[in-house]
């Protein structure tokens, strides 16, 4: 049996298995999906694509469908476009036409930065809920680096392990978080275990504080849950 064959034999179990009472040109999403993924398969196998030839294709598929350059990026004028001016500092603010993640801020001092949006992503340690954080982004940057051209960006996002804490009600959200690591692509880790607080509800107000007094607020947040839980 060709791989083909064996391939479109699999799509038909799938489709059974997705909608048992589907037919004959009904439209179906799951099944559609399935069917779509057959014909890039037999696009592949007709261009004789096998073994390692296939793999290499696959990965340069799945980059194409992430919206991930194929060959690393290179600061050259003609991939920019202009964003905004910056409100704080003076400078100027650019997306990359290659990867639209890609953002450059050119300060009118000569500074240059660079930032992914989608190369480090924040995680709840508890619930595993994912999220931005600006703040977060500048200290797991001082463990992984800032980005630097030419620029590869991975296939995957850089996961920033953290916990956050309300000490006073005055100050929103939270005010206190502890940050505990990094996970990177390749599954490694980087532990961290660092704490901030900061008393006026502003990020670039945080503060690094010392274990013992994180505990304390740590401890503050919990009682007045558990407080707020009693007098509902």
């Amino acid at each position: 049996m060709s791989m083909y064959k064996w391939a479109k034999k699999e799509v038909e179990i799938a489709c059974k298995k997705e909608n048992p009472d589907r037919k004959e040109g009904e439209f179906d999403y799951g099944c559609a999906c399935y069917e779509s993924a057959l014909k890039a398969f037999k696009s592949l196998t007709e261009d004789g694509h096998s073994g390692t030839s296939i793999g290499f294709t696959k990965n340069i598929l799945i980059k194409m469908i992430d919206g991930k350059p194929l060959t690393p990026i290179e600061d050259t004028d003609d991939i920019w476009n202009y964003v905004y001016d910056l409100e704080k500092e003076s400078g100027k603010v650019y997306q990359c036409k290659r990867m639209s993640s890609l953002f450059k801020t050119v300060y009118d001092d000569g500074r240059i930065d660079y930032d992914d949006v989608d190369r480090i992503v924040c995680c709840d340690n508890s619930t595993g809920a994912t999220y931005s954080n600006g703040f977060v982004k500048k200290i797991a940057e001082k463990y992984i680096g800032k980005i630097t051209m030419p620029y590869e960006p991975s296939t995957e996002s850089i996961y920033v392990y953290t916990k956050d804490y309300l000490y006073n009600p005055k100050n929103g959200d939270f005010d206190t978080i502890a940050i505990y690591g990094l996970k990177m692509p390749d599954g490694n880790r980087v532990y961290i275990n660092r704490y901030f607080k900061c008393d006026d509800g502003i990020d670039e107000s945080f503060v690094e504080i010392h274990y013992q007094e994180f505990l304390k607020r740590v401890n503050e947040d919990k009682k007045r849950r558990n407080k707020n839980k009693c007098l509902n």
